[in-house]
């Protein structure tokens, strides 16, 4: 039963899983493992078996590591130590009827991750409290429990585009809590800041978009800098009557309301709002200032949220032409940076707008805000240039084709939801890990940022965001997981004589959950040490090779990102012929004698199909679709990313239940359906007798309700998935020899094509592409490996 658990769950209680779950003990045994030592690790991901305490969490004096299974504890002398630094401490007067039958829930062993409730920091009283409905509303203790949403809007876009988007809007604000502030930004070829507290008339607040202004300068245009609304700069005009009597001129309760009291104003405001006047040239792209509206944004929620839980939900229909983050000239004959671009430093406007968007990331995060973007678009919008202050922050990502689509739709609906769809939206998180010594690490890939806090755990060498032991989370979520990568200090065994086979990691995850709730997350786990230059079973029965796909994936997606002309695929085949080299079973020179033991049987399955995946193949995506795949990949579950990496497949026939399917061109049957789940699309493929029986209408008819059923069963369990899904994948229905069969042939093995065509079967479906089969790509990863050179 434990085993079914574990295959149902295998990151089980902690969220934790490892490419090594045995480690080598030196430096060199790792460099021969070729796959990195590294911990895909899901921060606060939900399970029924962890125990949340209502106590603050004992640390030891040393290194700061909390109390654990793991600690040896001597119940006379009430003292416990440290797994981590070995530093003897004493238990508190509270502890002292603790026994070896009595003991407190973090010291049993089943409990290797807990919670801790932290108590409130004393609040500090905001100097402005100007709400006249509800003066007490924004005192700190009201504030804690609520979460500001500054939604930014473009309105260069089409008007039946902007309609969708106002719809979604309106539903959104509905779907909030009463006490969440909400602020609202819409943005065209200007920047207007609208005030939700002046009931009177609508009041909005202007800005240049082709101006780049600072922080402070935005806050004393809105009233909110020192001096107020007195001095006027140029490029800034403020829209509307003055305030009537008795309401403050200054605070945010002009720009950020809560929910209840703002929605009807919001919703006349939205009723009212149209496309961008400004007139557009023929030939000309839309002057759109999609980056001078987010600094803003930015500035505002700096003032007047300061450290508090607040999202800048941006809604993105094309991209910058205007002022700074501009990413494509206002010229339509100028076409946006390809790949191709990038790599010949041919985008003119390319690293101006990643440093724009750096800085942004950086102004965000001190104040600890997150920024959410939907971008909505047949053209690019700039998520290349715009992941940096997304991942920084924890942001949520989304891209689809319209506002009017559903992956905007019900992403955009799932963002506000609570109950089971809720997706546990959490705030300011702070994550430090402890480790045993000799253990160093080397950064972290995934939704965070480097707090530069220095230590003896610091490796030389960085990976991702590195140089520090711990990590802020300005937004997270039930599904938010990161990859730490580690290494080994010693090159010589620090432990000869093997006394300590355990090593142990300590991670700490301390973050505000939806409810307001200051938390702490403590988890632990262990490892043994293996001498691998004796053996290598240990390490063998030891590897994930799920997790190793994934983390390999996430690593070479890196090294595209970071290293010049990096050759990803070259790097995958020599790293996977390295492995088979050391881990497979053959003789010399013979590819007819080569076997993988059953734990690595399926890794070159996945090399096979990351290789020709969308994140290795730039070739048919744009940079901001790359840049979205890769940032979904870095942020997602190994569950989930193994899919992105290598789709799964179910076929649907009348002889047999739904049952797993090859991922092959020779799964494809006339009288078959296929689901494909490749994570980001979810195709239903009817066979061709499916299909024309589906056109004949047979499905209606009394005597064929078998037929029905058929067609029923695969919808039914693509909804079960998009159900399930943040972002939710894009649905496609299609036909065996129809224009969108693309979307499935694309991810199947061609063992069929147009140059063996003769040793097929008739009627077999052939792929007509040049890429090599798993078959031939296996033969030559057996050749290669058994090479006595």
């Amino acid at each position: 039963m434990a085993t079914e658990m574990a295959q149902m769950d295998p990151e089980g209680i902690d969220g934790v899983r490892m490419t090594w779950n045995a480690w080598p003990r030196t430096k060199v045994e790792l460099s021969k493992c070729v796959i990195p030592l590294a911990a895909s690790i899901s921060p606060i991901r939900s399970h029924p078996d962890i125990l949340t305490l209502q106590y603050p969490p004992l640390k030891c004096k040393t290194c700061t590591a909390v109390l654990n299974p793991y600690c040896r504890v001597d119940f006379q002398a009430l003292i416990w130590i440290c797994p981590f630094c070995f530093q003897r401490n004493h238990f508190p007067q509270h502890y002292s009827s603790i026994s070896e039958t009595n003991q407190p829930a973090e010291l049993y062993p089943q409990f290797t991750t807990v919670q801790f409730t932290l108590p409130r920091p004393i609040p500090h009283q905001h100097q402005q409290n100007p709400n006249q409905q509800n003066p007490n509303f924004y005192d700190s203790g009201n504030l804690e429990n609520s979460a500001f949403f500054l939604f930014v809007l473009d309105t260069c876009v089409l008007e039946e585009e902007l309609e969708f988007a106002k719809s979604a809007l309106k539903r959104a604000v509905g779907m909030l809590p009463d006490n969440a502030l909400v602020g609202f930004i819409s943005y065209g070829t200007q920047v207007q800041v609208h005030e939700l507290g002046f009931s009177d008339m609508s009041k909005v607040y202007v800005f240049r978009g082709s101006k780049e202004l600072t922080k402070d300068q935005v806050l004393e245009q809105l009233g909110l800098g020192v001096g107020g609304a007195r001095r006027s700069m140029p490029g800034i005009q403020k829209v509307g009557a003055s305030p009537r009597v008795g309401m403050p001129n200054s605070g945010f309760s002009r720009f950020l309301l809560p929910a209840s009291e703002c929605e009807y104003m919001l919703n006349s405001l939205l009723d009212e709002l149209g496309t961008d006047r400004w007139l557009v040239p023929p030939g000309n792209r839309a002057l759109r200032c999609t980056g001078v509206a987010l600094s803003i944004a930015a500035g505002l929620l700096g003032a007047c949220a300061a450290g508090h839980n607040a999202r800048i939900v941006a809604l993105v229909g094309g991209p910058c032409t205007e002022g700074p983050g501009a990413i494509v000239s206002k010229d339509l004959s100028d076409p946006g940076r390809s790949h191709k671009d990038l790599d010949k430093d041919a985008a003119p406007y390319f690293k101006k707008a990643v440093h724009f968007y750096e800085e942004l990331a950086k102004q965000l995060v001190s104040e600890g805000h997150v920024l959410d973007l939907f971008a909505s678009a047949l053209d690019q919008v700039g998520v290349a240039e715009m992941k940096v202050s997304i991942e920084k922050t924890g942001g949520l990502l989304v891209l689809a084709e319209s506002f009017g689509h559903s992956v905007f739709k019900d992403s955009f609906k799932r963002l506000f939801e609570g109950g089971e769809q809720s997706l546990g939206l959490s705030f300011n998180g702070t994550l430090e890990i402890n480790c045993s010594k000799d253990i160093k690490i080397q950064g972290v890939i995934g939704p965070c940022t480097s707090l530069e806090k220095k230590g003896p755990a610091v490796a030389s060498t960085v990976t991702g965001e590195g140089n520090t032991t711990a990590w802020k989370m300005c937004g997270l979520d039930r599904t938010t997981c990161l990859t730490v990568f580690f290494d080994i200090s010693s090159s010589e065994k620090s432990d000869p004589s093997g006394i300590n086979p355990q090593l142990f990691i300590q991670f700490l995850t301390s973050y505000q959950s939806p409810d307001g709730q200051l938390l702490l997350r403590v988890t632990t786990v262990t490892r043994r040490w293996v001498d691998s230059a004796v053996g290598i079973e240990d390490l063998v029965q030891g590897f994930d090779q799920e997790t190793a796909a994934v983390v390999v994936a996430r690593f070479a997606s890196y090294k595209m990102e970071t290293e010049d002309g990096f050759d990803a695929t070259r790097w995958l085949d020599r790293n996977l012929i390295r492995l088979c080299a050391k881990f497979g079973d053959y003789r010399k020179d013979d590819p007819s004698s080569f076997t993988l033991n059953p734990c690595f049987s399926l890794f070159p399955q996945f090399m096979f199909n990351l290789r020709r995946s969308q994140f290795v193949q730039v070739f048919n995506n744009s940079p901001d679709e790359t840049a979205y795949f890769r940032m979904l990949l870095n942020r997602e579950s190994i569950s989930n990313s193994v899919v992105m990496i290598q789709p799964s497949l179910i076929a649907y026939s009348f002889n047999s239940l739904p049952a797993p399917a090859l991922l092959d061109v020779a799964s494809i049957a006339a009288d078959r359906i296929l689901l494909l789940d490749s994570y980001f699309s979810v195709v239903i493929f009817h066979g061709m007798t499916i299909a024309q029986w589906r056109n004949l209408g047979y499905q209606n008819q009394p005597e064929h309700q078998a037929f029905a059923q058929l067609l029923q069963a695969p919808q039914e369990d693509a909804q079960i998935i998009i159900r399930e899904r943040f972002p939710v994948p894009r649905l496609v229905v299609c036909d065996q020899h129809g224009s969108q069969a693309r979307f499935l042939l694309a991810k199947l093995n061609p063992s069929a094509t147009y140059s063996n065509t003769h040793e097929m079967a008739a009627g077999t479906d052939i792929i007509f592409t040049d890429d090599v089969s798993l078959q031939v790509f296996y033969e030559h990863l057996q050749r290669l490996a058994v090479q006595s050179s």
